[in-house]
This record gives C-alpha cells, structure tokens and sequence, in this order.
C-alpha cells in the first residue's frame, strides 16, 4: 500500500449535483447508481460532498411540528447546499493509498474526491477501494 497511488485505484468521473440539486434526486442518484456519496460541482469546482449519512440527518425528525404533506413539500424542495459538507478534505490522484486511508481514518470518513493538480474533480476513492487494494494488493 506504500507505492499504490490512488489514480490507479479511484473511480474515474464520478456522478455529480451541484448545490441546487435536490434531496430527493439526490437519494435517487445514490439509490440508482448504488453509491454512498456524492461530489458536489458548482461551475465545474468542488465545493462539497453528500454523502447518504447527510441525506439520512436531512430527512424528518420526529420533533417537527409540521403535517406529513407540508414536511414533504419542504424535504422536496431542500437542495443539497443545505445539507452537503462544504470543503471536503480532498487527494490528488498521486497520493500514496496509505496517505488516503490516513486521512479516511483521521477525518472519520468514507471516501476522498480527488482532485488534479488544477483543483479539477478527476475521481473519488473510498474505503471499498482501499479494501481492494488491501485484498488485490501489489499483484493488481
């Protein structure tokens, strides 16, 4: 894993939203597209990342003094600015997968955008990757 680099191992292209996408067409690229997070592009920038834990806090609370029909209106409605984490921690596509899973572990999350010396979104990598790197090894 000390001489892997992620660009060997990220997924290339990765479905994107922008801010203005909404919560539902969010939860249905992830449900559709069988992933857990997704970048989030304003004018080709990286500006955020949903993940399908965000979607989950985004929907209803039992606490909510609202009806079934106006909360649903609202969660219709709720683009993913509201809810995405904005900045996320990023790699470049020559990172070491050591170096990735480092800051997977330090930062507690599942996956990295990956971004070109540019800022350019290029790929994601996630802990399934480095799962693989871990099971395919040097021999991939």
């Amino acid at each position: 894993m000390k001489t892997q680099i992620v660009s060997k191992w990220m997924t290339p292209d990765p479905i994107t939203v922008t801010p203005q996408t909404t919560l539902p067409e969010a939860h249905r690229l992830m449900k559709e597209n069988d992933i857990r997070r997704l970048p989030v592009l304003d004018n080709d920038r990286l500006v955020g990342i949903v993940t399908w834990g965000d979607i989950r806090e985004a929907s209803a609370s039992d606490a909510t003094s609202l009806n079934f029909f106006e909360l649903h209106t609202l969660l219709d409605r709720m683009p993913v600015r509201e809810f995405m984490t904005r900045n996320p921690v990023t790699v470049h596509p020559i990172t070491t997968i050591s170096s990735a899973a480092h800051l997977m572990m330090e930062h507690k999350i599942g996956g990295l955008p990956v971004v070109d010396h540019h800022g350019r979104l290029v790929g994601i990598i996630t802990e399934s990757d480095i799962f693989r790197v871990l099971v395919l090894g040097e021999a991939a």
